[in-house]
Parts: structure tokens; C-alpha cells; sequence
């Protein structure tokens, strides 16, 4: 790969990833237009570290509360767990503290919940689909199904729902959405906004729901990625090193910027217009496919 075709691809991955277009599914149409089915891993994992430094630098605040409060989660748990020890073998009573009273808890709790089924249905998807060389077919299918997705965002009421309101079982519905998206060409966000949106989530909060919900699944993957990494099929050169480096430096930039033009497509509706998009993307695809 030559350093014109890893800025292309970071550039791809920066705006497919956060706008509701599939990064997968145009990183696979990328690499098919480009010849590049030999992109070994390494390239994937950097591309997806780029853009998870555009999250953490869009939503560092909440992400810092969040762990503020995970670690106190942690921490009180194993208070009342000792407690309930000391009540056993000491017969002294102590009140128990409550886990989840703050909205940022509950915010921890509800990444926890949706990252479950994400985690399960990601897994299964990744034994049933080629993920790093799918089919036109199967990116074209997908394309369209985003496209119907984001059309119907759209037409669907505003929501109030925010930290202290959205539920359990919300958050389980979200994660299942998200869980299906890691099919290549069914878009992450644009699934996930649209499965908060029908449960009525507030569009701005979604919208931040939907990228920090995201840290743990592309991390979560990553993580299970590792194990092949220093295979000798992804060993590179120095030269592709460092355009590799450029690339995640581009889908960075080019990933934090799109992040903020997401808020203002969200409060706007405008999503129909990526939907006129995704149609047409996908239809060529399948058209593709059988060429």
C-alpha cells in the first residue's frame, strides 16, 4: 500500500465511521477498487485507533466520568460485598451502599448491558461472514438495509429519554442493534441512532450514546484481534509503517470532525440525504457482484 491509497483509506475510515455510512462496507469496496486484499491487520487496528482518539477527544469529559464512576462501581460493590461476609461470619449488620444513584452510573451500566449482546452477536457474525473480505453482494445488501434505516430516523418523533430515563431494556435492544451492524455494510452508527431514536431517546444524547457505546465493542474486537497480529502474514515494512501512521493520523482528524457534523445532523433530520447515498452505493454493489 503507498501513502496515496493509506490517506484515502484513513480519510474513508474517519468519515464512514461516524457518518451513517458504513466504514466497513466502503472500506471493502476501497480495498476491492484498489486492489488491496492483501491489507493485512495491522492497518485495520490503526485505522480503528484513530478514530477512537477522535471519541476520546470529542466526549473526554463524559468518558472521564465514566471511568470515575466505573472504578466507584467496582469499589462499592466490593464494599457491600464485604458487608454481606461480615454479616455472615460476624453477625453484624451494615447498610448496604446503592450501586447505580447517580446518571452517570446508570450511563456505565447501560454501556455495560448494550456491550453483552453486542459482544455475543459480534462473535457469531464473525464465524458465519468474511468481515475482511466480504462479498459485493453482501456489503450491496447491507447498503441498502442502511439506507431504509436512515430514511425512517427521520420520520420518527423526537425522544426525551437521557441518562436517568433510558432503560435496561433499551439498552439491550441497542446493543442487539449494534451487534448486527458489525455486518460489513449495515452502518454502526446510523443502525444504533436509529434503534435509540425509536426508543425514544433524546437525538443529541443518541447521538453520544452511539459513539461512546462503541469504545468497548471496536476495542472489544481489537483486543480479539491481537492473537494475530504478529503473524507473519501482517509483518510490514518501514515504509508502509509509517503509511500506515498517516493514515490513522488522517482518520483521526478527519473522524473528530465528523463526529460534530453527526450533532448537527441528528438535530436536523437530515439523514435522509446519507439514505439517498447508501441506496445508491448499495445498488451498484449488488449490480457489481454480478458483472
Amino acid at each position: 500500500m503507498d501513502l496515496l491509497q493509506a490517506i484515502i483509506l484513513g480519510f474513508i475510515q474517519g468519515v464512514a465511521e461516524f457518518l451513517p455510512i458504513s466504514s466497513s462496507g466502503h472500506l471493502a469496496l476501497a480495498k476491492k477498487i484498489f486492489g488491496l486484499s492483501d491489507v493485512g491487520l495491522t492497518f485495520d487496528l490503526l485505522l480503528h485507533f484513530g478514530t477512537l482518539v477522535a471519541v476520546f477527544v470529542v466526549y473526554w469529559k463524559d468518558i472521564w466520568k465514566l471511568i470515575k464512576e466505573g472504578v466507584m462501581i467496582i469499589r462499592d460493590v466490593c464494599i457491600n460485598i464485604s458487608y454481606f461476609f461480615i454479616k455472615v461470619f460476624k453477625k453484624k449488620e451494615n447498610k448496604y451502599r446503592k450501586i447505580v444513584d447517580t446518571p452517570y452510573r446508570r450511563f456505565v451500566m447501560l454501556v455495560i448491558v448494550s456491550t453483552i449482546p453486542t459482544g455475543i452477536i459480534g462473535l457469531i457474525f464473525k464465524e458465519v461472514f468474511n468481515m475482511d473480505n466480504p462479498s459485493l453482494l453482501v456489503v450491496g445488501l447491507s447498503l441498502l438495509i442502511t439506507s431504509c434505516l436512515l430514511y425512517m430516523v427521520d420520520e420518527l418523533p423526537n425522544g426525551r429519554k437521557r441518562e436517568s430515563k433510558v432503560t435496561y431494556k433499551n439498552a439491550v435492544f441497542v446493543g442487539v442493534a449494534q451487534g448486527i451492524a458489525t455486518l460489513p455494510g449495515l452502518s454502526r452508527s446510523g443502525t444504533t441512532i436509529t434503534a435509540e431514536v425509536f426508543c425514544g431517546f433524546d437525538r443529541s444524547f443518541a447521538v453520544k450514546y452511539s459513539f461512546i457505546m462503541s469504545i468497548p465493542a471496536i476495542l472489544g474486537a481489537n483486543i480479539l484481534d491481537l492473537k494475530d497480529l504478529f503473524s507473519p502474514a501482517n509483518s510490514i515494512s518501514g515504509v508502509e509503517l509509517v503509511n500506515y501512521l498517516v493514515g490513522t493520523v488522517v482518520a483521526g482528524l478527519v473522524g473528530y470532525v465528523c463526529i460534530k457534523t453527526m450533532l448537527v445532523v441528528i438535530r436536523n433530520k437530515k439523514f435522509k440525504y446519507f439514505s439517498y447515498y447508501c441506496f445508491a452505493v448499495g445498488l451498484i454493489a449488488v449490480i457489481a457482484n454480478f458483472i
